[in-house]
């Protein structure tokens, strides 16, 4: 097996970005609530699966809203979760007016990494009861349908790659006991049937090195052009976004529609006064793309991912809790500079 080499440096960081993910230990808030003379459908909450989750989430969200018998219909917020739902709301017959404080790409959902995640802090474990299985399986088959109708399309919104992830001999250092609770890990369990094999290559048959390596195959997504190409779907079939910002429930009474969908994801802690809604902090390293580099790698807990609007570094950090609590957005060069340099560091002999 044989990989173009990454032209991998610190020097050629163009952006740092940072994105908030809105965790909530419960998993993701998808219900009605009266608020006054509205009828408000909260949808926010999905951890790192927000882009991963939209179509069935939305379609769960859509359900409900058409079900008011309205249709005119109101979205709160413009990122994955929002945007894809104004969508499916159109396509299903409302008149649909977004309202938020900003438009992509100055959202927070395209500062996420763009692979294909739908458990990704999606809900502890102790909370991952039947029914909400039963939920998150229906709301992931529907996604991952929607993506399959996506591939091939112009500007390749969606794509599937093939990423590898590199081992030092003998494994990571192995850690102390961890009482904290656990992250739900979904996947394997109950949609198996939507992940390719595994395929493990031994040192010698890879450019890594007397290393590890093993093959994955996931869906990534070009954030870029998927969210420019919702929102131009949306706006030509009719669509309006309006921008204005809310600071709490009774700023809803100004609006003129009766129902609203709220997918204000790590917003909604402030705007609802939810304090269920965690942040997690992720920081991504941005490259100019680099013709011929189609595959991922992960490796000493950083993750490359290809984009064609631009290459991403992540440092993931030792599990799930890196970055949990933390709101900060304020870019962290080190930060950015170890994720660089750890994959770099794959070709340092190539």
């Amino acid at each position: 097996m044989s990989l173009p080499p990454l032209q991998a440096g610190v020097d050629r960081i163009t952006a740092i970005s940072v994105c908030t993910r809105p965790f909530r230990a419960q998993g993701p808030r998808i219900e009605l609530e009266r608020i006054g003379d509205k009828d408000v459908i909260h949808q926010y909450g999905h951890g790192g699966s927000g882009w991963s989750l939209s179509w069935g989430s939305g379609a769960i969200a859509t359900d409900m809203a058409m079900r008011t018998g309205a249709r005119d219909i109101a979205v709160i917020g413009c990122g994955a979760i929002g945007l894809t739902t104004a969508v499916l709301l159109q396509r299903a017959g409302a008149r649909v007016t977004i309202y938020a404080k900003e438009l992509p790409p100055d959202v927070r959902s395209s500062a996420a990494t763009g692979v294909w995640s739908p458990d990704s802090r999606i809900c502890l474990e102790q909370h991952a009861t039947p029914a909400f299985k039963v939920q998150w399986e229906a709301m992931t088959r529907h996604s991952f349908g929607r993506f399959q109708n996506m591939l091939g399309l112009p500007g390749n919104p969606v794509e599937w790659i093939d990423s590898y992830y590199v081992a030092d001999p003998g494994g990571p250092a192995q850690a102390g006991p961890d009482t904290r609770p656990r992250f739900a890990v979904l996947r394997r369990e109950l949609v198996p049937d939507l992940s390719i094999k595994a395929l493990e290559y031994a040192p010698g048959n890879h450019p890594f090195g007397d290393r590890v390596a093993r093959r994955y195959s996931f869906m990534m997504y070009n954030l870029t052009a998927y969210a420019d190409r919702l929102l131009s779907d949306f706006r030509a079939t009719g669509g309006r976004t309006e921008i204005r910002e809310f600071r709490g429930p009774a700023d809803f009474a100004a609006l003129k529609e009766k129902t609203l969908v709220n997918c204000t994801g790590y917003g909604a802690r402030a705007l609802m006064r939810d304090e269920s809604v965690v942040p997690v902090r992720g920081q991504l390293a941005r490259m100019p793309p680099q013709p011929g580099v189609g595959y991922g790698l992960f490796y000493n807990q950083v993750s490359f991912v290809p984009r064609r609007d631009g290459l991403v570094f992540q440092f993931t950090g030792p599990d799930d809790y890196y970055g949990y609590g933390d709101e900060g957005t304020a870019p962290d060069r080190a930060e950015a500079e170890r994720a660089v340099g750890t994959i770099a560091s794959l070709f340092a002999a190539v």
